[in-house]
C-alpha cells in the first residue's frame, strides 16, 4: 500500500544549505509536526545553481548539496525521527550552459547524431542540416570564436565546446554555433519553455529513461526515498506512460506532478499520482478571502490608468500575449510542428498552403518578444530579429523541406504556389527598429493561432485513448475559426493531423502548447493584469475574482471525493507574491476607496509613463513594505521591478531596454524610502491593511493545512512569507529563530503563524483519523458571512474571512457556530467550548481555531 504523508516541509537545497545542513533542521521540522521533509532536486545541477533545476548529471546526488552520503543522512534521520523523504525530479530536460560538465551534452556535440546520447535529445538534425544549433555567438559573426586543435576545444569567451575526434576547423563540427538572435526562429532542438541552456530529453525512449532514472531507481531500492515531486509534467511526450515507467522504478510509491491546472480543468484519472502540487487549491483559498465588492471599484480603476471605456479583457490579453511568444520566443517550437505535418497542408482545389505575413497587434502594432531569457554572460536569449542570414539570404531549411522537383527548400516554412513557384512575401509587416519581418506560411500561422486559442495547458491525446483532452483541441480550432476566418482552409487542413495521437505533429503540439500558456500567462500576462495583483498566480484566473462560502465547500467536497492526497499549498519556489504579500493585498478589495486616493497620490508624486504597470507595482511595494530594513527592501523592491517591467514587455523588454522609462520606476522605487510624502502615503496604507492582512494570513494558513489533501509549508512560511518572484523567494532562511521562537525561548510578533502551523501540523501527524472526510459546519447569524468552517471527520476548522467588514459592522454579534453537542478543545489555545457555541467566543483569542472533541 502506497505510503501517504500527513504533511510535507519543502527545504531548498543549495550549496550553502546542503544535505547534512537538512539533517541539522529535520528535529526542528519534527518539533513543528512536519511528516515528510520536501527536498528540491537533489541530482548534479549546473555549478552555482540555487535551484537545482538544470540538472547535469542523472546517476549522482550533487556533490555541492551533499552528494550520496548526505541524502544518506537525510534518510538515516528522517527514519530515525519517523519522518519520510519527499523529493523533486526534473525528467524534462537536462542544463546544457556549461557543456563540459554535461557528459551526455558534451558527448553529443563531440559525435553528433552517431553519438552514444543522441538519442537522449529531442534534436532535429536534418533542421540543421546534419548539426544543431547553439545560440551563443552576439552575432552571427564567428571571428571571436577560437579552434584550439591541441586541447581538443572550440572556445567563444566563457564557452567551451568539444571539437570532433580528426578535425581541425569549425565547419567540420557537429554543431554550428549561431548569434543569439536567431533562437526565436531557427533552433532545432527542444528546450524548457524559452531557455536555451535547457535541453530537453527524450525521457519517453526506455533506454533514456533508464539512463536518467537509474540514481532515482537506486533511492528506492535501498529505501532512502519514499515518494517523488515531478517537474513540468506537461512537456514530455507522453505523462500517463512516463508516469507509469516512474510507478514500476518506485514500486507505486507516493507521486505528485506540478500539473497547472485551469479553472473546471480535471487532472486525467488515469495518471499513477496522487495529485498536483497544489497550485488549484492555492486559488480556492486566495478567492474566498477576497471581497466580492470590491471587483467593480478596482475595474474602474484598472480602466481610468489604462485609458480604456471598459474593463481589461483577461482572456483577450492573454490571446494575443500567447500568440506573441507563439510568434517569437517559442517561434522554433511553432516551425518544427509544422515540419512534421504530413505534405501537403493544402488550400481548397490541392492547392499549396500560400505565405502570408505575420499577425500583427490590434491596431496594426508588431508583435513584440515576450518574456525573454538572459543567457549566461549577459546576452538575452531572446530576439524579433527576421528569419535570414546576414546579408539577406534566407536561413537554411530545417527538416528539410523539399522543393517540387526534390531541390531543398531553402527557406524556413517553405511553401509553394500553385505551379511550383516558390511562394513569394505577402505585406510584410516591419520589426521594431524598421527592419522588414520575413513571411510566414499559413500552416505556421494556423499553428500559433491554434497555440494561443488552447484554453488548457495541453490535451494528452494518445493512440490508446484519443479523447483525452480532445475537447480542449475542438476548442481551439473553434475557436482560432472565429479568430482568423482567413485561416478556415488551413485550419480545416490541419485538425485530423493535430487530433490523431499516432501523427508525429499532434505530439509535438501536445507538448508545445504548455511552454506558450507558460510564457503567455505566467511569464507575461501576469505583469499586466494589475486590478488585484493577489489573484495574479500560478493556477488561477485573474478575471476570477472572489469565490463564496458556498462555492468553497462544494470545491472541498470535490477535492475530498477526487483527489484527497494531492498536495495543498500557499507558498511554493514559483509563487508571484508569497502567502503573506497576497493576504495583505486581498485586503485592497475591503477598501478599495482608500486605495485608489492612495495610487492617485503615488502617480502624482512619483509619476510612471504606464500607469497601469504602476499600479502593479505600488501593490507589491505596500505587500512587502516593513518586511525589511529600508537598504535591504530597497535592494529587493528595485530587483522586483526591473524583473516585473521587462517581463511585462509593454514600455521596456529584456533585449531592448527603454532607459528613459525604466528610470522611472526605480525612481519610483526610491521615492518610497526618499519622498516623505510617497512614504506617508505608504505608511498610511498599511495602517488600513496590515491587521486584516495579518487575519487574512493566518485564516490562508489554517485553510491551506486542514483542508482536504496533504499540506506543504514552503521554507520559512510557518512564520512570515513576504516574499516576492524568484530569486527573492530563495532567500536564506533564520531556522535557529524559527526554532527558538517554537520552543517558547523566543518572541515574535508574527509568532501566532508559527503557532497555528505546528497546532495544525501536529494534530494531522497524531490524529489523521481526523482528516478523513468534509463536511461544511453551519454558521448562523448577522455576520455569517464572515466565517469558513468545516468538519474533516472530527477535526473542525474555523476562519474569519473578510476580516475589515466585520471590523467595520462592531465584530461577530450575535453569530453562531453549529458545533455539534459535547466538549470540544481549541488545539491551538487548548481553550474548551461546548456546541452550539458563540463565534465570538470560539475565536475570542486568534481569528482561526481547530477544534476537537474532548474524550
Amino acid at each position: 500500500m502506497t505510503r501517504v504523508p500527513t504533511s510535507t516541509y519543502r527545504v531548498q537545497v543549495t550549496a550553502a544549505q546542503d544535505l547534512f545542513r537538512v539533517v541539522e533542521l529535520l528535529d526542528y521540522l519534527h518539533d513543528l509536526g512536519a511528516d515528510w521533509v520536501y527536498l528540491s532536486p537533489v541530482l548534479e545541477a549546473e555549478p552555482g545553481s540555487d535551484h537545482g533545476y538544470d540538472v547535469i548529471a542523472h546517476d549522482r546526488v550533487d556533490p555541492d548539496r551533499g552528494g550520496a552520503k548526505g541524502l544518506a543522512a537525510v534518510s538515516t534521520r528522517a527514519r530515525e525521527l519517523g519522518m519520510g523523504v519527499l523529493v523533486d525530479i526534473v525528467p524534462n530536460h537536462m542544463g546544457v550552459a556549461t557543456p563540459r560538465q554535461n557528459t551526455w551534452w558534451w558527448t553529443l556535440l563531440e559525435m553528433g547524431p552517431g553519438s552514444a546520447r543522441a538519442a537522449a535529445f529531442d534534436i532535429d538534425w536534418a533542421a540543421g542540416d546534419g548539426k544543431i544549433r547553439i545560440p551563443v555567438l552576439g552575432s552571427d559573426s564567428t571571428d571571436d570564436v577560437e579552434v584550439d586543435v591541441d586541447a581538443g576545444e572550440v572556445r567563444y569567451y566563457e564557452h567551451v565546446f568539444p571539437l570532433a575526434p580528426g578535425t581541425t576547423t569549425l565547419a567540420e563540427q557537429h554543431y554550428e554555433l549561431v548569434g543569439w538572435q536567431r533562437a526565436d526562429h531557427e533552433l532545432n532542438y527542444r528546450r524548457f519553455f524559452a531557455v536555451n541552456t535547457l535541453a530537453a530529453v527524450k525521457v519517453e525512449l526506455p533506454e533514456v529513461f533508464a539512463d536518467s532514472h537509474s540514481e532515482i531507481a537506486r533511492w528506492f531500492d535501498d529505501g532512502l526515498v519514499d515518494g517523488l515531486r515531478v517537474d513540468h509534467p506537461d512537456g514530455l511526450h507522453d505523462p500517463r506512460g512516463y508516469l507509469d515507467d516512474l510507478a514500476e522504478v518506485t514500486g507505486g510509491a507516493y507521486v505528485l506532478v506540478e500539473k497547472i491546472l485551469e479553472p473546471g480543468e480535471e487532472l486525467p484519472t488515469t495518471w499513477a499520482t496522487q495529485g498536483t502540487t497544489g497550485y488549484d487549491a492555492l486559488a480556492l483559498v486566495d478567492r474566498v478571502l477576497v471581497d466580492p465588492a470590491g471587483q467593480a471599484p478596482l475595474d474602474e480603476l484598472e480602466s481610468r490608468l489604462r485609458g480604456l471605456d471598459a474593463p481589461l479583457d483577461w482572456h483577450a490579453m492573454i490571446h494575443d500575449r500567447k500568440r506573441d511568444v507563439a510568434d517569437t520566443i517559442l517561434g522554433s517550437e511553432v516551425r518544427r510542428i509544422v515540419r512534421e505535418l504530413p505534405p501537403p497542408v493544402v488550400e481548397p482545389g490541392g492547392a499549396p498552403a500560400t505565405s502570408v505575413s505575420p499577425v500583427v497587434e490590434p491596431g496594426g502594432a508588431p508583435a513584440t518578444s515576450v518574456s525573454p531569457v538572459v543567457e549566461p554572460g549577459g546576452a538575452p536569449a531572446t530576439s524579433v530579429s527576421p528569419v535570414v542570414e546576414p546579408g539577406g539570404a534566407p536561413a537554411t531549411s530545417a527538416s528539410p523541406v523539399v522543393e517540387p522537383g526534390g531541390a531543398p527548400a531553402t527557406s524556413v516554412s517553405p511553401v509553394v504556389e500553385p505551379g511550383g513557384a516558390p511562394a513569394t512575401s505577402a505585406s510584410p509587416v516591419v520589426e521594431p527598429g524598421g527592419a522588414p519581418a520575413t513571411s510566414v506560411s499559413k500552416p505556421v500561422d494556423a499553428v500559433a493561432e491554434l497555440l494561443a486559442c488552447f484554453p488548457v495547458y495541453r490535451s494528452y491525446l494518445r493512440p490508446d485513448d484519443a479523447d483525452a483532452g480532445r475537447a480542449h483541441l475542438d476548442e481551439a480550432f473553434a475557436a482560432a475559426r472565429a479568430h482568423r476566418p482567413d485561416l478556415a482552409a488551413t485550419l480545416e487542413a490541419l485538425e485530423p493531423v493535430l487530433g490523431d495521437p499516432a501523427q508525429p505533429a499532434a505530439r509535438r503540439f501536445q507538448q508545445t502548447s504548455g511552454m506558450v500558456m507558460a510564457k503567455g500567462v505566467e511569464d507575461c500576462s501576469f505583469y499586466r493584469f494589475s486590478r488585484l495583483t493577489s489573484l495574479n498566480e500560478v493556477g488561477g484566473d485573474p478575471s476570477d475574482f472572489a469565490l463564496d462560502v458556498a462555492g468553497f465547500h462544494a470545491a472541498m467536497a470535490h477535492r475530498q471525493a477526487t483527489t484527497p492526497h494531492a498536495m495543498t499549498a500557499l507558498s511554493t519556489h514559483d509563487t508571484k507574491r508569497g502567502e503573506d504579500v497576497r493576504a495583505r493585498i486581498h485586503v485592497l478589495a475591503e477598501t478599495p476607496r482608500h486605495w485608489i486616493d492612495a495610487v492617485d497620490q503615488l502617480l502624482t508624486a512619483a509619476p510612471i509613463p504606464d500607469a497601469g504597470f504602476a499600479h502593479l507595482l505600488w501593490q507589491a511595494v505596500l505587500g512587502v513594505w516593513g518586511s525589511d530594513p529600508d537598504d535591504v527592501l530597497r535592494e529587493r523592491l528595485h530587483g522586483y521591478a526591473m524583473k516585473a517591467m521587462r517581463e511585462a514587455g509593454e514600455a521596456t523588454t529584456w533585449t531592448a531596454p527603454e532607459e528613459d522609462f525604466e528610470a522611472a520606476v526605480h525612481s519610483a522605487v526610491d521615492a518610497a524610502f526618499d519622498d516623505r510624502g510617497v512614504r506617508d502615503v505608504l505608511d498610511t496604507m498599511l495602517g488600513w491593511v496590515s491587521a486584516p492582512g495579518w487575519v487574512n494570513a493566518l485564516s490562508a494558513k489554517l485553510l491551506a493545512l486542514t483542508m482536504p489533501g496533504v499540506p506543504d509549508v514552503y521554507q520559512g512560511s510557518e512564520l512570515v512569507e513576504q516574499s516576492l518572484v524568484d530569486p527573492d523567494n530563495r532567500r536564506p532562511v533564520d531556522f535557529e529563530h524559527l526554532a527558538r521562537v517554537l520552543a517558547g525561548e523566543s518572541d515574535d510578533v508574527r509568532g501566532a503563524k508559527l503557532r497555528v502551523t505546528a497546532g495544525a501540523l501536529r494534530l494531522r501527524r497524531d490524529r489523521p483519523e481526523l482528516f478523513t472526510g468534509y463536511d461544511p459546519v453551519g454558521v448562523t447569524g448577522e455576520a455569517a458571512d464572515h466565517a469558513v468552517a468545516f468538519d474533516r471527520g472530527g477535526a473542525i476548522t474555523v476562519v474569519t474571512r473578510l476580516p475589515l467588514g466585520l471590523n467595520a459592522r462592531g465584530g461577530w454579534g450575535g453569530t453562531h457556530l453549529d458545533l455539534p453537542p459535547g466538549r470540544w478543545r481549541d488545539a491551538l489555545t487548548g481553550r474548551g467550548h461546548t456546541g452550539p457555541a458563540d463565534v465570538a467566543d470560539v475565536l475570542a483569542d486568534h481569528p482561526v481555531a481547530l477544534l476537537v472533541e474532548e474524550d
